[in-house]
């Protein structure tokens, strides 16, 4: 071989169209995060039985970055109305902001389904499934803060960077599908906070990152970046692609294990193969005019579509994204600010889980609904002690939810002190949730290692139990 034309060279000559799980898979290798050791198969992407056996398949993820209030929609607290414009009594709870009175919901709670679970009118659709849903009013984080409480959500890590939750269940699960990416994560209008960061694969195979989907476009190519290539047809690509692999074989040969290199090679042939199934799955006019009908013409109704469409063909863990930025961050204005938001996902909620339940994928789809924090019973207080009518963060108490795969439904698991403050009753850590989707999954926590740096790292840490009465 030709030392003044290296394999550096052939790959920015090639011009292949790439997906953009190519891309992604392509910096993080060039930037060395992480170093493999454990043995693989032949490629991280093939499917693999988990400990035992599961009771879900396939994840997705609503994700409402900035921090829902769980006192406005899953946690109703009556109490804040008896003490409305009065200071809360009790224990002082540290904010990141002034807060004042208490700030009593705007908004009814009500009663729904045999259950009787009590869901506010902001989800009175998604209330339609009140007896599938598993509320967990008891969740607490680690502090007040956007950033690290993602990464905490996402990766079990407030501080370092580690792998995702959708990169772990790839890396347990493997795909089911080999011509798309098992982990994709859609958000409208770009990166959120911490971009690719909340869905990185780390030190485990470049290939189990999640694939960036932007859903406000509506076309294939803009969609999806590069998954056409403007200089080659696919025969030529294919051909690049063979040329490619034998010189990177040559390269492992002389060089031994290079799990970099190998996910190199698992991207480039994942992109090549995206092109020929990514158009059918991410095309939503497809679908009968009263599916499309039923999410609702609008991004999230779109995106959520797009989402049922992927998991029905073997993708394994999507995420939702309401929107870069932290469009759940009500500090002002929360009346109308959350109104809307809600409004934006409450009817495709609804629509993804009966349109689950009548494909027969509900059972073993298991679904996570929530922010990285909830907010404040007490009202914020702007400049000069003025009332802002919103939230702030607040990471002691707030509320996520489940439904699918092997939850018990029509519950709700844990509480808030009575004015929404504190989680008081079976507090349950971020660890604790993670364990518990995993068992659902069917892997045991503690045994889902990945030996990195001489350690063995694990999505729940050195932390975590199984809550065993959300499982059905």
């Amino acid at each position: 071989m030709n030392p003044a034309f290296n394999r550096r060279d052939f790959l920015r000559l090639a011009g292949m169209g790439l997906g953009g799980v190519s891309l992604a898979a392509l910096e993080q290798a060039q930037a060395g995060v992480g170093t493999a050791t454990a043995a693989s198969p032949a490629s991280p992407l093939i499917a693999r039985a988990p400990h035992f056996a599961p009771r879900a398949r396939r994840v997705i993820h609503f994700f409402l970055n900035g921090g829902p209030s769980h006192v406005d929609t899953f946690d109703p607290k009556p109490q804040l109305a008896r003490y409305a414009g009065q200071a809360i009594p009790g224990e002082y709870l540290r904010t990141e902001r002034k807060t004042g009175a208490a700030f009593p919901s705007p908004f009814a709670f009500r009663r729904y389904g045999r259950s009787g679970l009590e869901i506010s009118d902001l989800f009175a659709k998604t209330a339609a499934h009140a007896d599938d849903l598993a509320v967990i009013r008891s969740m607490y984080a680690q502090v007040p803060n956007h950033e690290p409480s993602l990464m905490l959500m996402n990766t079990g890590d407030s501080v370092q960077v580690r792998p995702s939750f959708g990169s772990w269940t790839l890396y347990g699960l493997g795909s089911e599908n080999q011509n798309l990416p098992g982990f994709v994560s859609m958000c409208p209008g770009g990166m959120p906070v911490k971009d690719s960061e909340n869905w990185r694969s780390a030190f485990l195979p470049g290939v189990l990152q999640g694939t960036f989907v932007d859903p406000q476009h509506r076309e294939i190519g803009k969609l999806i970046e590069h998954i056409r290539s403007p200089h080659a047809d696919a025969p030529t690509q294919r051909r690049q692609l063979d040329l490619l692999a034998e010189l990177n074989a040559a390269h492992l040969q002389a060089h031994g294990h290079d799990p970099r290199l190998e996910a190199r090679i698992e991207s480039f042939e994942l992109a090549f193969r995206m092109q020929l199934e990514a158009s059918d799955a991410f095309d939503i006019s497809r679908e009968p005019a009263y599916i499309r009908a039923a999410y609702g013409d609008h991004v999230h109704g779109r995106q959520t579509l797009i989402a049922r469409r992927l998991l029905e063909r073997g993708v394994r863990f999507v995420q939702l994204w309401h929107g870069a930025g932290q469009p759940w961050d009500h500090h002002d204005n929360l009346e109308s600010s959350i109104r809307q938001h809600s409004a934006d996902i409450d009817g495709p909620i609804a629509a993804l889980m009966t349109d689950l339940k009548q494909r027969g994928l509900f059972e073993d789809t298991l679904i996570l609904w929530g922010g990285e924090f909830g907010r404040t019973p007490s009202v914020e207080l702007g400049d000069g002690g003025k009332s802002k009518l919103g939230r702030d963060h607040n990471h002691y108490g707030f509320s996520v939810w489940l439904a699918g795969g092997g939850v018990k439904g029509g519950q709700a698991y844990g509480a808030t002190d009575e004015f929404g403050f504190r989680a008081t009753e079976n507090r349950t850590s971020v660890h604790d949730l993670h364990a518990t989707m995993l068992h659902l999954l069917g892997f045991d926590h503690e045994r889902l290692t990945y030996r990195h740096s001489g350690r063995d790292f694990r999505l729940t840490d050195v932390s975590g139990e199984v809550i065993r009465g959300l499982v059905a």
